[in-house]
C-alpha cells in the first residue's frame, strides 16, 4: 500500500492537530513550578478529565490499527483482555486508591519499598520501564509503518517528527498538558472510529445485517475456541492473562496510579478510575468490530489488493473509501492516539527516574533543581523509545498486537502477584518475597528459552532445549505463570522463615479497619 494522494483540505487537519497539540503543550508550561504541579497536576484535575485520559492511554495507536487487523484476521478473542477488566477492577479499585494516595508520595513503587524493602521497588519499576520502553517502540514503529504507506512519508521521518512533538510537550506541559491533551485525543479516536464504521456498515446492499451475517457465516463473531487448554490461544489463556494484566495495570502501572494522585479526593480517584476502564471496554471493542466490518465488507465487495493483510486492511480502507476532510480526520485520530499513550508514558517514566533512582541518592536535591531533572529524564526516555522505534524499523515486524500481548506476558514478570501478597497476605515478608522474585526469573528464563527458537533464518535453535519438559504452552501464559509462582513460592518461603507479620495499614485489612472506624464516627 502507498497512496500518496492525500487532499489538501486532510493536510491542513492534520497540521491543525499538530499546531493544536504544541499549543496545549505550550500554554500549560506556564504552570510548572514544581514537580507536584509536574507530575501530579497539583492534584486538581476533575474526575471525568482523568477518567478520559485512562481511556486514551489505555487505548492508543495499537487498538486503532492492530485491533481493526485482529477482528479481520480471526474473531474477537483478543478482546477477552479487556473484558477482564472491569471484572477485577470493580473489586480491588475501591481498595487500591485510597490505600495508594495515603501511602505513597509519587510512585507507584513506593508502595513496595514500604511493603517489601527497597529490592522489591527496584525489580518493580525496572519491570514497568522495560515493559513501557518496549511499548512505546512498537507503537512509534506501528503509526510511522501506517503512515508511511498512507503517505509514502519516510518511516524513519514519521518517527522523528512525531517523537520530537511528544518529547517537546511532555517536557514542557508536564501531567497537566498530558491529561488534558489526552481528552482532546480520547475524544477524536472515538469519533474516527464511529465515523469509521458507520461508513463501512451503510456501504453495502443489505447495511448492517448483511455485514453481521457474512462475519456470523465466515467465524468471525465469538470469542473461541473454548477448550480448556493452554497449548494454544483459546478463551482461557487470553481471560487468565486479562485477569493479571488488570491487577498489574491498575495495581502497579505507574501511568494509572499516578492519575489516582491528580484526583481532587479519593472519591473522584476511583471514580476517574472507573469512567477510564467503563469507556474502554466499548473502545475495544467499536475497534475490534471494525476489523470484523472490514472482512464483510470485502467479502460482498471485493478490491482487496492481495499484497493488505492484518494491520494493513484498516489504513487501506481510509485511504481508499473514505471522503476528503474524513481521512484527514482518521489520521488525525490516529497520530493522536500514538501521542496519548507516548506522552503518558514519558511523563511517567520521567517521575520513576526521579523518584525510584536519582532522589533514592540525593534525597536533598533542591526542588528547582528536580524540575529541571524531570525535563532531561523525560527527553532521555523519548530518545529511548525513538531509538527502540527505529531498532524495530531495522528489524521488521509483523501482528503488532501479538507482540503487544507477548511483550506484557514477558516482561510482567511476576509483579501482578507481589501486589496480591502485599495488598492481600498479613504473613508475606521480604524475604518470601525475594525468593518468589528469584523463582519468578529462573521460571521466565526457563519458559522461554525452551519454547522461543533463537537465531536468523533456517538456523533457529532452542538455547535451552529439555526435549519433553520444554515449556509447551502458549506465550502469554508465561506471564500468568510467573505471578502465580511469585505467590506460592513467596507465601510458602514467609511461612517457613517465619516473616513477622506487617503493618496492617499496608494491607486489605488496614483499609478495612479504618473503613469500618470511619463508619462509627459518621
Amino acid at each position: 500500500m502507498n497512496n500518496t494522494s492525500i487532499h489538501i483540505i486532510d493536510w491542513i487537519i492534520i497540521i491543525a492537530t499538530f499546531v493544536l497539540t504544541i499549543g496545549v503543550g505550550l500554554y500549560f508550561s506556564k504552570r510548572q513550578k514544581d514537580t507536584g504541579n509536574y507530575f501530579k497536576a497539583g492534584g486538581k484535575i476533575p474526575s471525568w478529565a482523568i477518567g478520559m485520559s485512562i481511556l486514551a492511554t489505555l487505548i492508543s495507536a495499537v487498538t486503532f490499527l492492530a485491533y481493526p487487523g485482529e477482528g479481520y484476521s480471526s474473531n474477537w478473542i483478543r478482546l477477552v483482555q479487556g473484558l477482564m477488566v472491569p471484572l477485577v477492577l470493580v473489586f480491588i479499585v475501591g481498595i487500591i486508591v485510597p490505600l495508594f494516595r495515603k501511602v505513597i508520595r509519587l510512585s507507584a513503587y513506593e508502595y513496595f519499598e514500604r511493603r517489601f524493602g527497597f529490592f522489591a521497588r527496584l525489580y518493580a519499576s525496572l519491570g514497568f520501564v522495560l515493559n513501557h520502553f518496549a511499548k512505546m517502540g512498537t507503537v512509534f514503529y506501528l503509526v510511522a509503518v501506517t503512515l508511511n504507506g498512507m503517505t509514502g512519508i519516510n518511516t524513519v521521518v514519521i518517527i522523528l517528527v512525531i517523537g520530537v512533538i511528544v518529547v517537546l510537550i511532555t517536557m514542557i506541559g508536564g501531567m497537566e498538558a498530558v491529561i488534558w491533551l489526552d481528552v482532546i485525543q480520547g475524544f477524536l479516536l472515538i469519533v474516527g472510529g464511529l465515523i469509521s464504521l458507520g461508513i463501512l456498515l451503510f456501504s453495502v446492499d443489505g447495511g448492517p445485517s448483511a455485514i453481521w451475517n457474512v462475519a456470523m457465516e465466515n467465524g468471525r463473531i465469538g470469542f473461541g475456541p473454548f477448550d480448556f487448554e493452554f497449548v494454544r490461544l483459546t478463551f482461557w489463556v487470553m481471560a487468565l492473562n486479562g485477569i493479571f494484566y488488570a491487577i498489574q495495570k491498575y495495581g502497579t502501572d505507574q501511568t494509572i496510579v499516578q492519575r489516582y494522585l491528580a484526583a481532587k479526593n479519593d472519591k473522584e480517584a476511583v471514580k476517574a478510575s472507573l469512567i477510564g476502564v467503563l469507556l474502554s471496554v466499548p473502545v475495544w471493542a467499536l475497534f475490534m468490530f471494525i476489523g470484523t466490518a472490514l472482512f464483510s465488507y470485502y467479502k460482498i465487495m471485493g478490491g482487496l489488493p492481495d499484497d493488505i493483510i492484518g494491520d494493513q486492511v484498516f489504513p487501506h480502507f481510509i485511504m481508499s473509501n473514505l471522503p476528503v476532510g474524513v481521512v484527514g480526520l482518521i489520521l488525525s485520530a490516529l497520530i493522536a492516539a500514538a501521542f496519548s499513550s507516548l506522552d503518558s508514558d514519558l511523563n511517567c517514566l520521567s517521575a520513576i527516574c526521579l523518584e525510584d533512582y536519582y532522589l533514592r541518592w540525593k534525597p536533598e536535591t533542591p526542588e528547582a533543581k528536580q524540575l529541571v531533572l524531570s525535563r532531561l529524564f523525560t527527553l532521555f526516555a523519548g530518545v529511548g523509545a525513538i531509538a527502540v522505534a527505529l531498532f524495530y524499523v531495522a528489524a521488521g515486524g509483523q501482528g503488532v498486537l501479538g507482540i503487544i500481548f507477548t511483550l506484557y506476558a514477558i516482561f510482567s514478570g511476576g509483579i501482578a502477584g507481589m501486589f496480591l501478597l502485599g495488598i492481600f497476605s498479613r504473613k508475606a515478608g521480604k524475604k518470601g518475597i525475594y525468593a518468589g522474585i528469584a523463582a519468578s526469573i529462573l521460571f521466565t528464563l526457563y519458559a522461554l528459552l525452551s519454547s522461543t527458537p533463537m537465531g536468523l533464518g533456517e538456523n533457529k535453535i532452542l538455547l535451552l532445549d529439555l526435549g519433553r519438559l520444554n515449556f509447551h504452552q502458549h506465550k502469554y501464559m508465561i506471564g500468568v505463570y510467573s505471578h502465580i509462582v511469585l505467590m506460592i513460592v513467596g507465601i510458602v518461603t514467609s511461612y517457613l522463615v517465619n516473616e513477622k507479620p506487617v503493618d496492617d495499614s499496608l494491607t486489605y485489612y488496614g483499609w478495612l479497619k479504618l473503613k469500618r472506624a470511619d463508619k462509627r464516627t459518621e
